[in-house]
């Protein structure tokens, strides 16, 4: 059976994406405890619920003295105030990746569309990817590996 392949689009880290976010969409609908924050959102005049999630570098360790639920919140406002964070960027997420919600479908450059829109930033590269074979390369590892180096593998920006 072929891979099941949904349309995405990722971002690398970086201070502005941070902040585009924190300014766009708010706090994050949920986190993880291996660094994920997720939004999900209904996007564009289709109304596409569109999942939003914040990837965590590989081996992800949460700062000293904040609990999982404010680190996205407290890295926002020390970026947004040209302050220190708690950790470098790159020391938290690798990028954001967003993909149709649900098992939706929706053309990768219509997805990008509606990204650009709602967030502000083009993405680094869209397309089509087999979240399953990425998944599975991340557990196996135990976290170890890179999700948004592993999309941007399958992606070829």
């Amino acid at each position: 059976m072929p891979p099941a392949l949904i349309s995405t689009c990722v971002w690398r880290i970086s201070r502005d994406l941070v902040i585009a976010l924190d300014d766009r969409f708010g706090e994050p609908l949920d986190t993880y405890v291996n660094g994920s924050q997720v939004w999900m959102r209904e996007e564009g005049p289709s109304e596409l619920v569109v999942q939003w999630r914040l990837h965590p570098v590989a081996s992800y360790q949460r700062p000293k003295g904040f609990t999982t639920e404010e680190v996205f919140s407290v890295t926002a406002l020390a970026l947004a105030q040209d302050q220190p964070t708690a950790a470098p960027l790159e020391q938290l997420w690798d990028g954001l990746e967003c993909f149709p919600a649900y098992d939706a479908v929706t053309e990768p450059a219509t997805l990008a569309g509606l990204a650009v829109d709602a967030l502000g930033l083009a993405p680094d590269a869209y397309g089509l990817v087999d979240h399953e074979q990425i998944a599975d390369t991340w557990e196996a590892s135990r976290g170890a590996t890179s999700i948004v180096a592993a999309l941007l593998a399958q992606l070829k920006p």
